[in-house]
Parts: structure tokens; sequence; C-alpha cells
């Protein structure tokens, strides 16, 4: 049991129907603060739907759901955008403004949600940059001109400018060759790290197996919109479910 107060999210009853199909089907589980959570699952098994539950992009067909003690059933439209800074969100292929530079794209929420001035948005972009190994010679380089790798850095570093209590990771390392792949996981790691005494917690929907029992803290196995395993990493791996072990050793 954890201890409500160390609650980052809470999934209370959930159900989610679309056209009378049913999606999330009375989901009930809690992810605890300052830990690496992944979230794993066949396609179809209700990942991204949950994902956009958490975020707000979508409310319950009945249930509620919790962000740091918050139901975010009970917010209008403007109170979810600003309940929002408390994310950030690293898509599953970066998704860059195509026309802005890397250091623009990382100043854009900056300008959208502060007070900054220009020299303070740059200064703050330029170090979330560089945390994350991107030089100064690549600032002022477009997506296009970014590796696939450096795109990762570069929307992680945006996604980390208004200081989130959680980070979001939608299938992370989709696409990506296995040297880059590493990085990204090694980067995530790195960056709960860097975080911890925020109290920052990292959420993964993934459908890598490996890198999921190496880097997460706990590992959910969400299937036909019930979590049927949640369990501490070296926990899961032995797990005894059927279905679990199926998807380790696909």
């Amino acid at each position: 049991m954890i201890d409500p107060s160390q609650i980052a999210v809470d999934v209370k009853n959930v159900t989610k129907t679309f056209d009378g199909h049913t999606v999330l089907n009375n989901l009930n589980f809690s992810i605890p603060k300052n830990k690496i959570i992944t979230i794993l699952g066949f396609s179809g098994a209700g990942k991204s739907t949950l994902l956009k539950h958490i975020l707000g992009l979508m409310l319950p067909t009945s249930g509620c759901v919790e962000v740091l003690g918050q139901d975010l059933t009970l917010l209008d439209k403007v109170q979810l955008r600003e309940f929002r800074r408390n994310f950030g969100m690293l898509f599953q292929y970066a998704a860059l403004f195509d026309s802005m530079t890397a250091i623009q794209n990382v100043t854009f929420p900056l300008r959208e949600f502060t007070d900054l001035s220009e020299d303070q948005m740059y200064q703050k972009a330029a170090d979330l940059l560089i945390s994350v190994d991107i030089q100064e010679v690549a600032f002022n380089k477009l997506p296009s001109e970014l590796s696939g790798g450096m795109r990762k850095r570069v929307g992680l570093a945006r996604a980390l400018a208004l200081s989130p209590h959680i980070m979001l990771y939608d299938e992370p390392t989709t696409g990506l060759d296995p040297i880059t792949t590493k990085m990204v996981n090694d980067l995530i790691v790195e960056t709960q790290k860097k975080n911890i005494s925020r109290g920052m917690t990292s959420i993964i929907i993934s459908h890598d197996v490996r890198a999921t029992l190496q880097i997460s803290d706990f590992v959910a196995f969400l299937d036909r919109g019930n979590i049927v395993e949640y369990l501490p990493a070296p926990e899961f791996a032995k797990s005894k479910n059927e279905l679990v072990q199926e998807f380790i050793n696909l």
C-alpha cells in the first residue's frame, strides 16, 4: 500500500467506453512519486487511452483520475490547461516544430506559460539543452538537420522546460537503432536522478521489455483495459501470469 501523500497518479474505478466498446474496464491502480513506472501491453490494450486520461485529454465514462491530489474530472478547460504545466511529455517521434530551431522549440513552452524575459528564456533553454548533451553548435539547427537521437534530446529538453512533476514518455524508443535506444533509456534514468529532489515521477508507455526491466522501478501490464500485473521490476520479470510471460518471451 502506497502512502497517500506519496501518490502521483491515482486511477480510481475508471471505465472508458466508445460506442459501447469498453477500452478501460473499472481500472484501479496508483503510481508512486519519485519512481520510474512503465506500462506494458499488447497493441489495443488501452495504453494510449490511459495516458490520455492521466493528461486530462480524455475524461472517464465513470470513475476518476487524481493527479497530484487533484481530481481531473472537476477541472474546466482553462483549469486543465493550467494544470498541465505539471506534465512534461516526450512524444514517440519527438514532435518538434519543424520550422523552429532546437532552442526555439525549447523556449516555446516558456513563452506560452511564463513571464520570463527573452534573455532569461534563452538562458534557461540553453541550460536545458546542454543538460541533455546538445551543444551550442546545434542550438540554431532545424529538426531536419538533427539526428534521431538529437531530436529526442531536444524533445526532452522542451518537456523539462516548465520543471514538470510528472514526465510522460510515449514509446520513446520506437524506430530507433540499438545504440540510440540505449542512449534514450540512459537519458530517462539520468533525468529521473537529476530531478529526484523534486519528487518527479516518470511514466513510460512501452513495448520494449528488456529496457523496461533495466530502467523501471515498477512495471504494470495492461490487458483489455485491466491491470493484470503490477510489481517491482525484478518481481515482474518472474511473474507467473501467463500473459506476462508470453509478452516477456516474444
